[in-house]
């Protein structure tokens, strides 16, 4: 018999915090911790990609969520970005040159909204102004010097032409159609009658003097012209003299002012062209009562259109209150909202627009700053990420219509001119999407140089718990709840040690704490205490899971009723509970299955039931393929292995994968070859290697506290219990009562590094060393597996011989 196997004591199966390591007697005693625990890697490379500000130097943050990674970032970011300079604001002004294509003009933070300020200014006082001028005497006296000048050389010229005429014997005739001469004779103009009476030699001599003199009719009327058109040039420059004096000062003054801005300048050179140009839009045209009509009677008209709109300025950023470089956080990047739009409104069945409906995106925002992205949330949004992959190539915010691009839509649209980008981005998302983006996405890799991994656990030390106790009272501030003692806080982080199973580390998924404190406030707030104690938080822990676990809890009645068969007394060959875990997302636990296993001579090796009908994972069919290997190197060195095993998982429907019941399966077939029933009071968990070395697996306190469970649901026996590989010791982090029922010798949990140690605890029986001759001792297990094994070899060897 073999001797007592090693258990674990109850001391090592937790490691709780002693509260009398903090000095303070409730949070309220502490300074609040806002700074990121726990993530030094990250926060040195968040650091340095800050410092650098090489093209491509933008940061991807990775991690699990809850970790703080876009909290964290934003308050960090802050930080630095206050100290550092505003950036210039940015305005779209009306192209002159070519007015789908608006230009953009920068200035220093505030000056944009002083320049729109003083262009509304400027518009105000010409709309005024010009209009005043021209109503003026001096307009109108210099206007009539002109028309009475023009007026004098064209009667000259006139009266010059009667006298040629007369001369020649003809009366001059003028009316709107024309000039006519009528022949005189004896002093009276003849009728058609009497100019159709006459006789030949007459009218050819009348035709003769008609035609010379209408050759100097025609050389006189080309002087008029000249004259007249001599006149309206004067009448232009006396009108362009008027309106530059009411112009001109106003101009000056906003030249003057910005003076240092030559794009501006050139800007007010062409608004100065534009209003001389087009000095009758500013002219009175009637009453105000008939121009009120014109508008009611025009459907299509504007708001307070007139020729003025074209000097509107579009401030599409105004930094004047923002202190130091701007911080932006997004969760909706769509196509528009990141690179900005140009709106569009409906006249005559047609989509119009203009420079002034242009719409800034979250890059010209940004732009001098920063600009944090959850990553999902940009590849999710339909050309989201090559627009901002374009925009950090280029360096440049070009505001593009998406319809225009896709051909869906065909209407007239502008094209305003790209401002430049200086920008870092920051995006915060999984380790999976990371490395698909690098392995798939040509560009990520050059745009987003710096990767800055937060880690979802920390070293459980009396520095880093000081730092959840500060944390707690951030929280606490901030959120207006109860203080916690300090037996809350050492349950709080005893829970984040559960948290990632581990007993020497604590978790960064501050998420979940936070649920945790704000419900054990609330607990503390019903039961009327003043501040949270350790059983507000355990009670806050209970009542969560209670909310969670009812699938549990199904489960556990079918295996207690014995609808799902799983045995936890008694003694059977073949047989063995192994342990599981089912994940629900927000809660996840232990559930024990029958493993049967069946052997008899063949040459098929182990069949795993669940690979046959595709029920079973890649992880789960490797682990049984590795048993294959594990019993040749054992047994079948001297002698062909002859052994058909089947393996199944009662009582399973929906498939299972992982390698962490692949021991299990060993001693099962085992017993089965060995002929010694295994106890059914102990579950088994643990992978193992070909060597028959026992190696970690994951969620091994849902396992045990499953299988403990059901137990206690039937009745602790005393030699119940569950064997786990020796490594997960450290991860042991199980409940009080489990911890109660291992000092109180009613549960034991035997940690194991081999098979041998393992088969030996499950039979009761000793698992048998190779003696100097390469014998296992008569009676232990592994000598019975041999016996069989030999037998089945010998059966094949001599079947059908006889």
């Amino acid at each position: 018999m073999p001797g007592k196997p090693y258990e674990l004591s109850y001391e090592q199966l937790r490691n709780p915090y002693d509260p009398e390591e903090f000095n303070f007697n409730t949070t309220d005693d502490l300074e609040p911790f806002e700074d990121i625990i726990g993530q030094d890697r990250a926060v040195k490379a968040i650091e340095f990609g800050l410092k650098i500000k090489v093209r491509g130097y933008n940061i991807y943050l990775s991690g699990l969520t809850g970790t703080g990674k876009t909290s964290f970032a934003e308050t960090y970011i802050k930080k630095i970005a206050e100290n550092e300079p505003v950036p210039d604001d940015w305005c779209y002004l009306y192209n002159f040159d070519k007015p789908t294509h608006p230009i953009a003009i920068s200035f220093p933070a505030g000056k944009g909204k002083e320049f729109k300020k003083d262009m509304e200014e400027f518009v105000s006082i010409i709309k005024n102004e010009i209009p005043k001028a021209f109503n003026s005497d001096d307009y109108e006296k210099g206007k009539a010097d002109i028309v009475k000048e023009f007026q004098e050389k064209r009667d000259k010229l006139l009266e010059r032409l009667n006298k040629n005429a007369e001369n020649q014997g003809f009366k001059v005739n003028t009316t709107n159609a024309g000039i006519y001469f009528l022949p005189i004779i004896d002093g009276k103009a003849l009728t058609e009658e009497e100019y159709a009476n006459l006789d030949e030699k007459d009218k050819a001599a009348i035709r003769e003097k008609s035609q010379k003199l209408q050759l100097e009719t025609l050389e006189i009327i080309r002087t008029i012209k000249e004259i007249e058109k001599e006149a309206e040039e004067k009448i232009n420059e006396w009108e362009h003299k008027i309106a530059l004096f009411a112009v001109g000062m106003h101009i000056n003054d906003l030249s003057e002012k910005y003076r240092e801005h030559d794009k501006v300048l050139e800007y007010l050179e062409k608004v100065k062209k534009d209003i001389l140009d087009n000095l009758g839009d500013f002219m009175d045209d009637g009453s105000e009562e008939e121009q009120s009509q014109i508008l009611l009677l025009s459907s299509t008209a504007r708001d307070e259109s007139g020729p003025e709109d074209k000097y509107k300025v579009n401030l599409l950023i105004d930094n004047s209150n923002t202190q130091g470089a701007p911080v932006i956080v997004d969760f909706n990047p769509t196509y528009y909202n990141l690179i900005g739009k140009v709106e569009y409104e409906t006249e005559h069945g047609s989509m119009v627009t203009d420079y002034t409906m242009i719409k800034p995106g979250l890059l010209h925002q940004a732009n001098g700053g920063y600009l944090i992205l959850q990553v999902d949330d940009v590849l999710r949004n339909i050309h989201s990420w090559e627009a901002l992959k374009r925009a950090l190539r280029t360096k440049k915010i070009t505001i593009e219509n998406m319809q225009e691009h896709l051909g869906l839509v065909a209407f007239s649209t502008l094209r305003p001119e790209p401002i430049p980008l200086d920008i870092k981005v920051l995006l915060v998302g999984s380790t999976e999407l990371y490395h698909l983006l690098l392995q798939y996405d040509e560009d990520f890799k050059k745009l987003f140089k710096i990767k800055a991994d937060f880690d979802e656990e920390m070293d459980r030390n009396n520095d880093n718990a000081m730092k959840y106790a500060r944390f707690i009272c951030s929280f606490c501030q901030r959120e207006g709840a109860l203080p916690f003692d300090r037996t809350a806080v050492a349950r709080v982080i005893d829970y984040g040690s559960r948290l990632v199973d581990h007993q020497n580390k604590l978790t960064t998924r501050f998420n979940d704490i936070v649920e945790i404190l704000a419900e054990s406030s609330a607990w503390a707030q019903i039961e009327g205490s003043g501040h949270v104690s350790a059983e507000h938080v355990k009670k806050a822990i209970a009542e969560k899971e209670y909310r969670s676990n009812k699938y549990d809890e199904k489960l556990l009645e079918y295996l207690e009723e014995g609808t799902i068969m799983v045995d936890t007394s008694g003694c059977v060959v073949g047989q063995i509970n192994g342990l599981s875990v089912l994940d629900l997302g927000d809660y996840s636990f232990g559930k024990p299955s029958r493993i049967t296993a069946t052997t008899y001579i063949g040459k098929s090796g182990i069949v795993n039931i669940e690979r046959e009908i595709e029920m079973s994972g890649t992880s789960h069919s490797k682990g049984v393929l590795i048993l294959s290997g594990y019993i040749g190197q054992k047994y079948a060195q001297e002698m062909p292995l002859a052994l058909t095993a089947s393996l199944c998982f009662e009582q399973l429907y929906s498939g299972v994968d992982g390698d962490s019941a692949s021991s299990t399966e060993l001693y099962a077939i085992l017993s089965s070859l060995s002929e010694l029933p295994i106890k059914q009071g102990i579950a088994v968990t643990g992978s193992v290697n070909q060597k028959g070395e026992i190696q970690p697996i994951g969620g091994v306190n849902q396992k045990i506290e499953g299988f403990f469970e059901l137990c206690k649901r039937r009745g602790l026996t005393g030699d119940q219990g569950v064997i786990i590989p020796h490594q997960n010791v450290k991860n042991l982090v199980l409940k009080d009562e489990v911890v109660e029922a291992v000092k109180e010798g009613n549960f034991h949990i035997y940690p194991i590094k081999t098979i041998d140690e393992g088969i030996e605890i499950l039979t009761g029986v000793e698992a048998g060393t190779k003696d100097e001759n390469g014998k296992y001792p008569e009676g232990t297990v592994n000598y019975l597996v041999y016996e069989k094994l030999k037998k089945f070899a010998k059966y094949v060897v001599e079947f059908g011989k006889n």
